[in-house]
């Protein structure tokens, strides 16, 4: 990773976004850009993928978005670079490995994939959402690299330890 930008992915649904979730969204975009990480998002201007991208721009960042279309036009306003895929819900694989880290905010479907998706790769997910049977479902199945917190705070944090991790190797473990 070292001389390369971090890619700090955010994962959230896009319809059913709750006024929390945009809320927490954006406030992930501010501080992801304030750190110089890179956005990743679904791309769309639609629910947390628009929230985190405006976020995003608003602080002065660089974001990317993946789109699940042929067609760049569907691409949110926040959005600086546009990866168009045709590749429809497929999309959500090159959204996680893409990502050194991926922040789920809020819960859907779409969400819930690429959280698999995620654990199955072996990356660590940060989940910053109210759904507390996600949370036991997923923790359930990879254990600590689900990292679940109840603020933007405590999201960079993980963050910021996980890709020290990834830039130095894990700590021993006695």
């Amino acid at each position: 990773m070292a001389g390369r930008l971090s890619v700090i992915g955010v994962m959230g649904p896009a319809e059913t976004a709750t006024v929390l979730d945009l809320s927490r969204a954006y406030q992930l975009g501010v501080a992801i850009a304030e750190q110089g990480w890179v956005l990743l998002t679904g791309g769309r201007q639609a629910g947390v993928m628009a929230a985190a991208s405006q976020g995003a721009k608003a602080a002065g960042g660089l974001t990317l978005g993946i789109l699940p279309g042929g067609d760049g036009a569907e691409a949110a306003e926040g959005v600086d670079i546009a990866i168009v895929t045709d590749l429809g819900q497929a999309r959500n694989n090159i959204n996680v490995l893409t990502a050194d880290v991926t922040i789920a905010c809020g819960m859907g479907l779409g969400t819930a994939s690429e959280i698999a998706l995620a654990l199955k790769a072996g990356k660590q997910v940060i989940l910053l959402a109210d759904a507390p049977e996600a949370a036991c479902f997923f923790q359930g199945l990879a254990g600590d690299r689900l990292k679940v917190v109840a603020t933007v705070e405590a999201a960079l944090d993980w963050v910021k330890a996980i890709l020290h991790e990834l830039q130095t190797g894990p700590r021993p473990r006695h």
